[in-house]
């Protein structure tokens, strides 16, 4: 299967493709858009901040090409906020498949820390790359959240319930890192993969 990741300035792209070689896949790291668009699988992973990565994308034409693909996506955190109409951070545009503004976390108490940083269980899971993860718990990193909307797949609850995973037509995104999620986040992958 030919998986590709798109390179661009976000940090955490090398631990999933170190995730991806031990289920025997060697994706290619590219930003190349024929690459991309040739593709079986299209992975858009990232850490870091919504703005420097828009700004880095749209010089490129990197969003409208992830809007163009129609294989299966899967973005990962950032990669999921960035999948979305807006964000907070940095009163941001972004490429918008899925209607959604992401949200800055507002804490209501003291012991509310952000950023949402840890191990959190899934529930109201739904959708074939949620297979086998109800109740699971995988890893968070986050400041800001996609609330609850038609294209959930997953919720997380950290403060408010909040979007761990979303899906629309061929877009499938997590909120959560599944290369740092053990064996339910081996599991996502699989899932991805299989689709």
């Amino acid at each position: 299967m030919n998986v590709a990741i798109v390179k661009y300035n976000a940090g955490n792209i090398f631990s999933v493709v170190n995730t991806l070689k031990r289920l025997g896949v060697e994706p290619l790291l590219t930003d190349d858009a024929e690459e991309l668009h040739k593709a079986d699988r299209v992975i858009f992973p990232g850490q870091g901040e919504a703005r420097g990565a828009m700004e880095y994308l749209k010089a490129r034409k990197l969003d409208e090409l992830i809007r163009s693909l129609q294989q299966p996506v899967l973005g990962i955190c950032v990669g999921q906020q960035l999948l979305c109409r807006h964000s907070e951070e940095g009163d941001t545009d972004c490429i918008g498949v899925f209607d959604a503004e992401v949200k800055r976390f507002r804490p209501n108490r003291h012991e509310e820390k952000v950023p949402c940083m840890g191990w959190n269980r899934l529930y109201d899971t739904s959708s074939p790359l949620m297979k086998g993860l109800e109740q699971q718990y995988v890893y968070f990193v986050h400041s800001f959240y996609v609330p609850l909307c038609p294209e959930t797949i997953a919720t997380a609850d950290y403060i408010i319930p909040y979007s761990a995973a979303l899906h629309k037509d061929n877009f499938y995104a997590t909120q959560f890192h599944p290369e740092k999620s053990g064996d339910a986040g081996e599991q996502i992958l699989k899932n991805f993969l299989d689709l």
